[in-house]
C-alpha cells in the first residue's frame, strides 16, 4: 500500500473545499478500523463552518493546521459503557485510517492529539457540545495541500529486535 510510505502530515492547504463524496470515504475508511470486541467506540464531527474553524485552531498550540483547512473531523470516542481504556487503540487505528485514505483521494491531513490533555479535551467539548461520556480524542484537518513536502524514511533497522531486547 503505497499511501503508507507516501502520507507526510499536511498544515497548510489551498482554498479548495473537500467534496462531500471524498468526506464520505474518509469516514467509511475510519469506520474500517479494527475495534476491540467490535466495540466501535467512535463518533466524528465535521466541522466545515469557519466560525467554529477558527475556535477549534485555538485550543492547542498545535491546532493551528485548523485555522487553515477547510474541513476538521473530531475524532470522538463514545466510552458509555466502558470500563477499560482499551478504545485507545481502536481511536489510534481510526485515525491513521483516515491519514491514509485521505493521502489515497490526493489529500493532506495532520493529527492533532486531543486526549489526554483534560485541558484540551474540555475546549473541544465546550466547543463542539459533546457530552461528558464522549471523549474528543483527536482533531484532524484535512485539505488540499498548499505545499508538497517529500515523505520521510522512517525506517530504522536499529529499532528492531528479534526474541529478546
Amino acid at each position: 500500500m503505497k499511501e503508507i510510505f507516501e502520507r507526510v502530515s499536511i498544515r497548510r492547504y489551498n482554498d479548495q473545499p473537500v467534496e462531500d463524496e471524498k468526506v464520505e470515504m474518509i469516514l467509511k475508511a475510519a469506520m474500517a478500523a479494527p475495534s476491540a470486541m467490535n466495540r466501535q467506540p467512535w463518533e466524528f464531527v465535521v466541522v466545515r463552518n469557519r466560525d467554529i474553524l477558527n475556535e477549534l485552531g485555538e485550543t492547542t498550540p498545535y491546532s493551528t493546521p485548523v485555522l487553515n483547512s477547510r474541513l476538521t473531523i473530531a475524532v470522538l470516542a463514545n466510552t458509555e459503557g466502558y470500563n477499560s481504556n482499551i478504545y485507545l487503540h481502536d481511536m489510534g487505528a481510526v485515525c491513521e485510517n483516515i491519514l491514509l485514505e485521505t493521502t489515497h483521494l490526493g489529500l493532506g491531513a495532520v493529527w492533532m492529539a486531543v486526549a489526554p490533555s483534560e485541558e484540551r479535551m474540555k475546549k473541544v467539548r465546550n466547543i463542539l457540545n459533546i457530552p461528558d461520556y464522549v471523549i474528543p480524542f483527536a482533531m484532524i484537518s484535512i485539505g488540499y495541500p498548499a505545499d508538497n513536502p517529500e515523505p520521510k524514511k522512517k525506517f530504522k533497522p536499529e529499532k528492531i529486535h528479534y526474541e529478546k531486547y
